[in-house]
């Protein structure tokens, strides 16, 4: 009787087993790829580091980078990122996108101002999962575009530039850094002009400009791209803005509005799109940010303030490439950052921008006590170089420096940097 139930248990469910495969295809990347009805994919991917601090600014500035206000000599083992994604193909005309991240927090630790948990970690510190995407795309609305609504990546760099510059494990792209939102809850077109060729296209979107929280004020977040391949699809170029008022009054009118321009060349592109993980890639993308009345500057004579617009700006330039296919690559960059256009030492002695992100701060200790010490003019230089080791697909182990050089516009100079030497690893499953 005992070995009849078993029996009969075990019936119960294969049945169940294969009336589930018979519903629904789990886990196929082709079959995902392929549009079919029912079908999804589990992926993800996950990098982190081991870092030594070789060199700490002495003012701890760069509020937006990694390593602001970790100490010198301070080595740590530290994931960046974790992600957990499932892709499903609800019928051929509808599919679901469903992304959850744990990432670290900026800077490494909390930075020196701060007296609790902050970024992605718990009231006790340890890393948590959150829901950075999930969205409902509608597939070719009309021929060659489709319409995709919910929480998204946004066309600022995550859906072409930063795709080009692959090295993501290794650092931001340039406008990621100023943290401009990599994702955003709204609803986008995203689409090509030529369908049979896919030489052209663009991305149109509206969102809350909040990423991941609530909604927290009555304005939108604009962003929009055009881009055109050319040569064989080796020859990228794409052309960015995006605009957003911040604060709306009779007395303040705040905004900010953004301009970029990308171009890229990939050695090993073909017909079917740019392969930046071979050959070589040489690109460059550069942004400036009209920040409308938002800089608070001080004048000397009174110490009475004035309010003015002032214009953000950032370059960099990479390569990467192969030293042996499939096993041995290598990168370098360099980015220049200007937070500000009309700094005057002769009337003003202080500037205090108000558009988060552009605003980075610096700070000294006295004993317990943390002071700001008002300085937000900072020009940084930022380069990283490294080596890309794959012992298998999917698979990268990357020695490399990461260096962060800051420079005052004030009338003191005060120029110092961050020096990090890291191992980073970076793997890929499900894709």
């Amino acid at each position: 009787m005992k070995k009849l139930c078993i029996g009969f248990t075990l019936c119960v469910l294969l049945f169940k087993v294969n009336t589930v495969h018979a519903q629904y295809t789990w886990n196929s990347d082709s079959l995902f790829k392929a549009g079919k009805p029912n079908s999804g994919r589990i992926w993800g991917y996950a990098f982190g580091d081991y870092y030594y601090k070789g060199h700490a600014d002495s003012l701890k500035r760069g509020g937006s980078n990694q390593y602001t206000g970790i100490p010198e000599n301070r080595n740590a083992f530290q994931f960046r990122r974790i992600y957990l994604g499932y892709d499903y193909n609800i019928t051929q005309k509808f599919s679901a996108e469903l992304l959850l991240a744990a990432e670290d927090n900026f800077p490494a630790g909390n930075p020196p101002s701060s007296t609790s948990a902050s970024g992605d970690e718990l009231i006790n510190n340890k890393l948590s999962f959150y829901i950075k995407l999930a969205n409902v795309r509608v597939k070719n609305i009309w021929k060659g575009t489709d319409l995709v609504v919910g929480q998204m990546s946004t066309p600022t760099f995550a859906l072409l530039s930063e795709r080009v510059w692959s090295y993501r494990s290794i650092e931001r792209t340039i406008t990621d850094i100023r943290r401009t939102p990599s994702y955003d809850l709204g609803a986008a077109l995203q689409g090509v002009f030529d369908p049979s060729t896919k030489n052209f296209g663009y991305n149109a979107m509206v969102g809350n400009g909040s990423s991941a929280k609530p909604e927290a004020d009555q304005f939108k977040w604009f962003y929009g791209d055009v881009y055109g391949y050319f040569f064989d699809k080796k020859l990228v170029i794409d052309a960015y803005a995006d605009y957003e008022r911040l604060n709306w009054t009779s007395t303040w009118h705040h905004s900010r509005e953004m301009l970029k321009g990308y171009i890229a060349y990939n050695s090993a592109a073909t017909e079917k799109g740019m392969d930046p993980g071979k050959g070589y890639t040489i690109g460059v993308e550069g942004f400036i940010n009209n920040l409308k009345n938002d800089n608070l500057a001080t004048r000397i004579s009174d110490g009475s303030v004035d309010t003015a617009s002032t214009k953000a700006s950032g370059l960099s330039v990479y390569v990467h490439g192969d030293i042996v296919p499939t096993k041995l690559r290598f990168f370098a960059r360099v980015d220049l950052y200007k937070p500000m256009n009309n700094i005057d030492n002769a009337v003003y002695n202080k500037y205090v921008g108000n558009t988060g992100n552009y605003n980075d701060n610096s700070y000294t200790t006295s004993g317990a006590a943390v002071t700001p010490t008002g300085d937000e003019t900072y020009k940084q230089t930022f380069v990283t170089a490294g080596l890309d080791f794959m012992p298998a697909k999917n698979v990268h182990f990357m020695p490399n420096i990461w260096y962060e050089r800051y420079a005052t516009q004030l009338a003191t100079a005060n120029t110092d940097h961050d020096l990090v030497y890291r191992v980073t690893f970076y793997y890929v499953f499900g894709k």
